[in-house]
């Protein structure tokens, strides 16, 4: 009987975890290195603490944090980007991008949208409707929408979370 090792079925299931955190790890370096671009000391930076908390959580290595830190001067030509988003029914996302072209980002980003229906809103159209948290942002608001419209507005909040230079997917439907 071939195919039926356990040590193969144990490998494979390996690679696809740790193909997955070390997305989530890279994810959490760059928006902890542009967090400590400003100061590089958590004590008087919030959003480094805030940042670093979030990699803690997440059972991120400490010596990748202090290395994420150290590469703070690096990349100072990145530049966060928070896009508004109408998806499905006028459903409110709101998008935290972390890059080194904006162009770039912004349309591969609608690209995307494009896909899914879904169209860039006008600057301050819907961060109204969102609050600032520690982990983020949160909905003021509770949109419902249909089935349908939920469905497509999930799998374009996965499509938006699988890229690289987002740092953050929030949304206001339920």
């Amino acid at each position: 009987m071939s195919g039926h090792s356990k040590w193969k079925q144990i490998k494979h299931k390996k690679a696809l975890t740790d193909q997955g955190r070390g997305k989530l790890f890279s994810k959490l370096a760059k928006t902890i290195a542009t967090a400590a671009k400003g100061s590089p000391d958590p004590k008087f930076n919030p959003t480094l603490r805030s940042a670093i908390e979030q990699a803690k959580h997440q059972k991120m290595p400490q010596a990748n944090i202090e290395r994420a830190i150290s590469k703070a001067g690096e990349v100072a030509d990145r530049e966060e980007l928070l896009l508004e988003i109408y998806g499905p029914e006028g459903a409110g996302i709101l998008v935290e991008v972390t890059t080194d072209s904006r162009n770039r980002s912004i349309a591969e980003i609608k690209s995307t949208l494009r896909d899914c229906g879904a169209k860039i809103a006008e600057p301050g159209s819907l961060a109204w409707a969102f609050e600032k948290t520690e982990d983020g942002y949160r909905a003021k608001f509770v949109n419902p929408i249909s089935d349908t419209a939920k469905e497509t507005a999930v799998r374009l909040i996965s499509q938006l979370e699988e890229r690289d230079d987002v740092a953050g997917v929030y949304s206001s439907f339920s």
